[in-house]
């Protein structure tokens, strides 16, 4: 390969900020969709008459499996064709499955909603990834990636408030509604205000070739990327970070109702802005992090993870035995800004560590891995750990489920240690995140 960095010498323009700030506002609808239903679910219990498994599954599982599954071919054609007109089909298709939530009338038929919203999203996150790389040279990848993952706070944050609102003045169903239906206008601005941009025009190319080679076979595509210990080990310990982060995220809104007697209101108020406000600070902060460390030291993408998930585990303990929602809350601040710390350092090591061919695919294939094992199996965890104790304890088997969540913290900084010392070995992305800047973009 010849190394080409003729337009990888400086910052981002300032449409590829733009480019990210509207794909973010695609995430925030994406994630409060996805999220929305850890804030109903206490209501939606009630009226379905569903156990805490049941609601796992829902909320983590069914849509985890059509997620994952389906996210892979999905990327694999973003490879290949138009990434934008994809997020926009995916972004119409996940709003309008999240409306039919609200027409559920059992368990079968939620979950079929569910698998719904699982299909449209799979189609969201990978070629925005890609688009994004192709927007946002190597040095600066980290910080156009972490504005793109603001999605997930700001996106909690606008489910729990507006969510519990709409839930305690006109019911659980109006809420799937009115989250639902902007997303088919959202899909329209992206298709009207992003332009499809060149692929691969930061990354190096072959001697005497004008593009790019296309889009590898996906049985060759998910084989480098399990051969590679750096994207192995990334994906891994992003797994377990997203179980630990969705079975936290998932379950404290039930937490505070059910064993910290938090009204609904106050839900709707204070935990929204909490969890919206300091996963903020922790997903772009975590961005700015890898890009300033990054460039000394590119372990920096596993250490500054692995660092936060320390430091995590002792609030995150005090959150649970808090004898008071405000007290649970303020407790519960640090972990919220924390355990999002690993998501945007993972997606730019990915995109930085394979071909330009390869980024949808390779994304994907990194959320396969972190949703099925976090998605997947954090919520449902909680909510069988709950059941299971429920006999003997009653409600407050709801909080010992959640200390039982602590052994998967540990587990959690082992994996992004070893990630740290697969990163360190691995020549070719110390030079990707590495070099001088000549001169600015233009």
């Amino acid at each position: 390969m010849k190394a080409d960095l003729s337009h990888d010498q400086g910052d981002a323009t300032p449409y590829a900020f733009f480019v990210a700030g509207l794909l973010s506002v695609v995430y925030t609808c994406n994630f409060l969709d996805r999220q929305l239903m850890s804030i109903l679910q206490e209501s939606i219990k009630a009226q379905l008459h569903l156990t805490d498994t049941q609601l796992g599954l829902v909320s983590g599982l069914a849509f985890a499996l059509m997620y994952t599954v389906l996210g892979i071919p999905i990327a694999w054609l973003a490879d290949r064709t138009h990434r934008v007109r994809i997020i926009a089909i995916a972004c119409a298709a996940w709003s309008l499955a999240s409306a039919a939530c609200g027409l559920a009338v059992s368990f079968p038929t939620l979950t079929l909603a569910r698998l719904g919203v699982g299909v449209g999203e799979a189609g969201g996150s990978p070629p925005a990834y890609s688009v994004l790389a192709d927007y946002f040279p190597a040095r600066a990848r980290g910080v156009g990636l972490a504005i793109y993952t603001l999605g997930v706070p700001v996106g909690t944050m606008i489910g729990s408030g507006a969510g519990a609102w709409i839930d305690k003045h006109y019911g659980w169903r109006m809420a799937f509604f009115a989250v639902g239906i902007p997303g088919v206008v959202l899909a329209l601005l992206v298709l009207l205000l992003i332009r499809e941009p060149v692929r691969g025009r930061f990354d190096a190319k072959a001697d005497g070739e004008a593009h790019h080679a296309p889009g590898l076979p996906l049985g060759q595509t998910i084989g480098l990327f399990f051969a590679n210990p750096v994207l192995r080990l990334t994906a891994l310990s992003s797994g377990l970070s997203a179980f630990v982060g969705y079975a936290m995220l998932n379950w404290s809104p039930s937490f505070l109702i059910r064993i910290k007697h938090m009204d609904r209101a106050d839900l709707a108020l204070y935990y929204s802005l909490l969890v919206g406000a300091a996963g903020v600070f922790g997903t772009f902060g975590s961005g700015w992090l890898v890009d300033r460390f990054g460039k000394r030291d590119h372990r920096a993408y596993a250490w500054v993870p692995m660092a936060a998930f320390c430091v995590s585990l002792p609030f995150f303990l005090l959150f649970v035995w808090a004898p008071t929602w405000p007290l649970a809350l303020m407790f519960l601040a640090v972990p919220a800004m924390l355990n999002a710390m690993y998501l945007a350092p993972a997606i730019t090591v990915v995109q930085n560590a394979v071909a330009p061919n390869q980024r949808g695919a390779s994304s994907a294939l990194l959320l396969f891995v972190l949703n099925l094992i976090g998605l997947g199996g954090g919520p449902v965890f909680i909510g069988k750990v709950s059941d299971m104790l429920a006999p003997a304890h009653g409600a407050v088997s709801l909080q010992l489920a959640l200390y039982a969540l602590s052994p998967f913290f540990l587990l959690t900084i082992v994996a992004h240690a070893a990630a740290a010392r697969a990163i360190g070995r691995d020549a070719a992305l110390a030079r990707q995140t590495s070099f001088e800047v000549v001169a600015p973009v233009v």
